[in-house]
């Protein structure tokens, strides 16, 4: 398979209290682990640049599918929550509710799109079967 695309990043430091780049430049941020696990909640964290990244591509899948269909989707938004947990073997484990908002376009043709969207975004192909992964369609 030929990559489409590819980005590289570097973690220095102390991992989630450390300092993350991204080889072009666009990243450049201090890490720290959120409050909530016992950090200082002082930098950005792993799970929000998931959970953005993961928004933004759902968000650009959602709007392919409703181009491929013909349905504009003015003013969409996608949302994304990414929760930790533990798994119960010693480990940790993700958790994500991706929450869709499409002004205008009936409930049923929204979650439609968003169906579609879960098919071809590759955050979620790369993530099905790995974590749980939930998906709303709201009015607002």
């Amino acid at each position: 398979m030929d990559a489409i695309y590819t980005t590289e990043a570097l973690s220095t430091g102390a991992g989630r209290d450390g300092h993350v780049a991204t080889t072009d430049g666009r990243i450049d941020l201090d890490l720290a682990v959120p409050k909530e696990m016992g950090g200082s909640g002082n930098g950005a964290n792993p799970e929000q640049l998931f959970a953005a990244g993961y928004s933004a591509c759902f968000h650009s899948a959602l709007q392919g599918q409703a181009r491929q269909r013909k349905i504009k989707i003015d003013g969409s938004t996608v949302g994304a929550r990414v929760s930790v947990d533990t798994n119960g073997k010693g480990g940790f484990e993700l958790a994500v509710l991706l929450e869709v908002t499409i002004p205008g376009v009936p409930a049923e043709q929204a979650q439609a799109l968003a169906d579609a969207a879960h098919q071809v975004c590759p955050y979620s192909n790369a993530t099905r079967g790995n974590i749980d992964v939930t998906i709303t369609v709201s009015d607002d």
